[in-house]
């Protein structure tokens, strides 16, 4: 199989029908074997009774399968990917979003650039057919997860990229990690690069993202990035405030008890209650830092998955 094609899906019933045309349009020229994977992330509306009509249609197409899943409820586009991701039996793995502003033209151009030594190709959506309101925000959190990151992507959040399979493999996704698939990849040694991709308007259905992703995302990132410094040892992160208000404690404590021993009076001050205060938040901050040690393990995520159209 040399390619995969992840996509998830949201009450996207009127987009997904003239999606498949152009995907088979885009990739069967190049002669490559690939599959279709479509996630549908708990649609309420037909959108999988579309999606059972077009795996029956395409998928007795040669050289080619499809294969859907769908979610009982709204699990997030993080979770769905990451179903889709493990159930990828391509060389390469490329995702697009179900809204067709994604044009599926640019996946063998992004194919061309990996087999060129990368392994993660983003797209970046030069000209965004999108109001301000969501990419100037946009803007802002793209330059501030490159610096954070190391590597300036222009468009982190963009639904299409394309990767070795060896990056899926790899990446653990969960929440609304998928924003960072670059950040993970390029922390862990993985050569990123992005490629100006054509966005397109869209057409039919809303669009599932407000500006308050923005907050959200921010906070995602400083989340990140604590799991990447302390995830392996969060006793060293919480170990350490702990240590710190200790000794904040056990100075002023044994200061007060210094001055009880030589006067005989206890005088029950403010700076007395702080550093009591500061040996109780010490032990909860050790105790913190141990719980976490304890659950180091990262755990194999499942989601609940109530119907699975296999290969056709």
């Amino acid at each position: 199989m040399d390619l995969s094609l992840v996509i998830p899906v949201k009450e996207e019933s009127e987009n997904l029908p003239e999606l498949m045309k152009e995907i088979w349009a885009a990739i069967e020229p190049t002669g490559m074997e690939f599959e279709v994977i479509i996630i549908d992330d708990g649609s309420r509306d037909n959108t999988w009774e579309v999606v059972e009509g077009l795996a029956k249609e395409y998928g007795v197409k040669p050289k080619s399968s499809v294969s859907a899943f769908r979610f009982q409820f709204n699990c997030g586009k993080a979770a769905a990917l990451a179903l889709g991701f493990s159930k990828a039996r391509g060389k390469y793995v490329a995702t697009l979003d179900g809204d067709l502003q994604d044009d599926p033209l640019e996946i063998p151009k992004m194919i061309k650039i990996l087999e060129s030594g990368y392994d993660l190709v983003s797209g970046w959506k030069i000209r965004r057919l999108d109001p301000w309101h969501k990419t100037m925000p946009s803007k802002l959190f793209n330059l501030t997860v490159s610096m954070v990151c190391g590597k300036r992507l222009h468009d982190f959040n963009c639904g299409i990229k394309a990767y070795r399979s060896s990056v899926v493999r790899f990446i653990q996704l969960y929440g609304d990690y998928h924003r960072f698939i670059p950040v993970m990849a390029k922390w862990q040694g993985f050569r990123i690069t992005e490629m100006p991709v054509a966005h397109r308007a869209r057409v039919h259905g809303v669009s599932k993202y407000g500006v308050s992703r923005l907050v959200s995302g921010f906070l995602d990132l400083v989340s990140l990035m604590f799991m990447r410094s302390f995830s392996s040892k969060p006793l060293h992160f919480f170990g350490l405030i702990g240590l710190v208000l200790m000794l904040f404690g056990l100075g002023t404590c044994g200061y007060f008890g210094y001055e009880w021993f030589e006067t005989g009076a206890m005088h029950v001050r403010p700076l007395l209650l702080a550093g009591a205060f500061s040996l109780v938040m010490s032990v909860q901050f050790f105790s913190l830092g141990l719980l976490g040690e304890m659950m180091n393990g990262n755990k194999k995520r499942t989601y609940p998955v109530s119907d699975i159209i296999g290969e056709l």
